[in-house]
């Protein structure tokens, strides 16, 4: 029986720790999920900053079970595309449900969150998991899908060079994700936990110093800083790619004069296939697992989140 009221992580202007959230009704087309596992996501951290001026139950990184809807989707174990798309706008009807001009975004704009003991979601949006996934590597299917859509946003070959910025979370998911491309990878670390991951997975780990000018096909900056940005612009090839996978706080500074003068071609990136990220998992062909730092139950997420804030955390996961 589904009760009428749940815990729920819910933010305005300050975290509360809801104990008798009402629990939402899904609609047509939806289905009722019972939250396993969630993921505290640096999106999440920013929200609570002041970003998109957030107010409601946070959290979009998430493993469930359907407890209620269409019966063929009864028990399964699932994880759940982020936009609610219409359907009907003219990004829908190219297939481009991410972009749907009318979209609502789970845990970030007009749709409720994953850190809740319950959650609504369209079933067009569910993918089911399989068994040998576990509960702690499905909640890594959002970002790891964004890392695989780098390869979406550019083409890459095997003889580029090229080059991450920002060694946490999502810049080592999109390091594993651009090493099976079979181009020559580097990241540049300034830590010495994401350096070992690094060298574990035959991935180079490089200080910005021994990266020159110019000199990548390539750049995927994960830092959503300024400082980053600055430096991604540096590095790039004249008529190179510069993807940018991160949100920032404020605006970032750069020499934009080199990016016309180079041709340089800046590319935003954020969604991406939920299908193929399931896939490496499910072969076993990206390590999620080393990235979790640590698990919390609900009822301790405040200290989750002081946790999470804290300069180098990796992954920190919420159990339910």
């Amino acid at each position: 029986m589904i009760p009428k009221t749940m815990r729920a992580i819910h933010y305005d202007g300050k975290m509360i720790v809801e104990n008798a959230y009402p629990v939402s009704q899904n609609g047509l087309g939806e289905a009722l999920l019972r939250v396993r596992m969630a993921g505290i996501c640096n999106t999440d951290l920013e929200l609570m900053k002041g970003y998109m001026d957030f107010s409601g139950v946070l959290g979009h990184e998430f493993v469930a079970e359907v407890v209620q809807g269409a019966p063929e989707w009864l028990g399964k174990r699932v994880v759940g595309e982020i936009n609610i798309a219409e359907g009907e706008c003219e990004m829908c009807l190219q297939g481009i449900p991410s972009q749907c001009y009318h979209r609502t975004t789970m845990g970030i704009r007009g749709h409720q969150g994953a850190f809740a003991d319950y959650m609504s979601l369209d079933v067009k949006n569910l993918y089911a998991v399989a068994d040998n996934i576990s509960d702690e590597e499905a909640v890594f299917v959002e970002p790891l899908a964004a890392a695989c859509q780098v390869l979406e946003a550019v083409h890459i070959q095997p003889r580029d060079k090229v080059v991450v910025i920002g060694a946490g979370k999502l810049g080592l998911l999109c390091a594993q994700v651009l090493r099976l491309t079979g181009a020559d990878v580097s990241v540049i670390v300034r830590r010495e936990r994401p350096y070992q991951f690094l060298q574990k997975w035959g991935i180079r780990g490089v200080s910005r110093q021994d990266v020159p000018s110019k000199s990548a096909h390539v750049v995927v900056d994960c830092t959503g800083t300024s400082e980053g940005f600055a430096e991604a612009v540096d590095i790039v090839k004249p008529r190179g790619h510069l993807v940018l996978k991160s949100t920032y706080e404020g605006l970032p500074s750069a020499d934009l004069t080199r990016v016309v003068v180079d041709e340089i071609k800046v590319i935003g990136s954020r969604c991406g296939p939920f299908d193929a990220a399931l896939r490496l998992l499910e072969a076993g062909l990206v390590d999620v697992a080393s990235l979790i730092e640590a698990s919390y139950a609900i009822e301790d997420a405040k200290r989750a989140f002081a946790h999470a804030q804290q300069n180098g955390t990796l992954k920190i996961m919420l159990t339910f």
